[in-house]
């Protein structure tokens, strides 16, 4: 019987509030990624997201008066085709700017 492989796809999620760092890091990634001979997918752009906040001007009174403010979280994704050991580590020592999260799936 043959053995299910346990990893035949790891997922990269990168998320950042600045489009130019997270392009930068994704950039720092793929290279990583092809120094080592991986099959990559990628980087896919994802849909942006937006968090509004509408605060009133004053603590009390002037309802009218208010301030809008929005946050905006850009994502990418890549995908390893069949990584090894040698490519996990390679990720794992990557040093990346503070202001991007990584989140790494495998499946």
């Amino acid at each position: 019987m043959k053995e299910p492989e346990q990893n035949d796809k790891l997922r990269l999620r990168v998320k950042s509030y600045d489009h130019r760092l997270l392009d930068n890091s994704v950039k720092q990634i793929v290279d990583t990624l092809e120094r080592q001979n991986a099959k990559i997918v990628g980087p896919i752009p994802l849909p942006t997201g937006f968090k509004r906040y509408t605060v009133n001007k004053s603590t009390f009174v002037h309802k009218d008066a208010r301030e809008q403010f929005e946050l905006r979280v850009h994502k990418r994704l890549i995908d390893v085709q069949k990584p090894s050991a040698k490519i996990i580590e390679a990720l794992s020592d990557l040093n990346l700017p503070a202001g991007v999260e990584v989140e790494i799936k495998t499946g």
